[in-house]
């Protein structure tokens, strides 16, 4: 089963790229994991969870007592001696809210000296990230904060794509290409390009020349469904057609671009 990573300057529509991947994973009844791996922490609501089932989502970084009983230390406890491989096998199916054929996970985010920190709470995230990667047989898709702090080097050379969404932007294009070279550094081993809010064919223009030679997976055009799903809290799967059908495509190009088995 596929595992991908989602990238990109904040607000530029990762969340909105990895709801829809995770729908049209879930439409052909494979089993889908979508992880939150960003501080904003709003995958949820692009997937249309209902409100009173994405109220009940606790951080995995928030709950202080499973990881002073895994690590034996506190979430905050910096310095002292805790497991640095914490059990973590059950964590997926006790903690993860199901909606639609989803199992979503939010993962939250490390607050202390650093997101690299040697911490109980990071070493929870990282080991919980590597056991979904390495040792679930579900389709895993991860809306990653820009750092990608939640990958370490063995688990992101597990990864079979990182998506990195860009918007037709200079800012969004150069704070990708810082992105492409972490991605590259953790060895991940296929980076992509989604472009992202296009309004026409000069916005594609403008992307394909800025990124030059690597090209681009696919694009989702500027729509205001988008917006409309983000006010009312419903997912852009159900909203928009023409998006779907994009990121269906974007599918399709991402199998012939790897050794995934097909789901079209």
């Amino acid at each position: 089963m596929p595992k991908i990573a989602v990238s990109g300057k904040g607000g530029v529509g990762k969340t909105t790229l990895v709801s829809l991947l995770a729908y049209i994973y879930a439409e052909r009844n494979r089993p889908v994991f979508a992880i939150d791996a960003d501080p904003g922490a709003n995958l949820a609501l692009a997937l249309g969870f209902p409100r009173e089932l994405s109220a009940g989502i606790v951080p995995i970084v928030e709950m202080e007592d499973l990881i002073l009983e895994r690590t034996g230390a506190r979430p905050g406890e910096y310095g002292g001696y805790f497991k640095l491989n914490p059990r973590v096998d059950d964590i997926p199916d006790r903690f993860s809210a199901v909606h639609r054929g989803i199992h979503l996970l939010v993962m939250g985010s490390v607050k202390g000296p650093g997101a690299g920190c040697v911490c109980p709470e990071n070493v929870m995230l990282k080991s919980l990230t590597s056991h979904l990667i390495l040792g679930e047989r579900e389709v895993v898709l991860l809306d990653m904060v820009a750092g990608l702090e939640h990958l370490g080097r063995g688990t992101a050379a597990a990864v079979d794509t990182m998506i990195i969404v860009v918007e037709p932007g200079r800012r969004s294009i150069d704070i990708a290409l810082q992105i492409a070279q972490l991605g590259e550094g953790l060895g991940i081993p296929r980076i992509e390009w989604v472009a992202n809010k296009v309004r026409e064919q000069a916005d594609l223009g403008f992307i394909q020349q800025a990124l030059g030679s690597k090209g681009i997976l696919g694009w989702l055009d500027f729509s205001p469904e988008a917006i409309a799903a983000d006010q009312t809290g419903q997912a852009i799967y159900d909203l928009s057609p023409e998006l779907v059908q994009k990121a269906r495509e974007i599918v399709v190009h991402l199998n012939e671009h790897t050794d995934i088995q097909s789901v079209g």
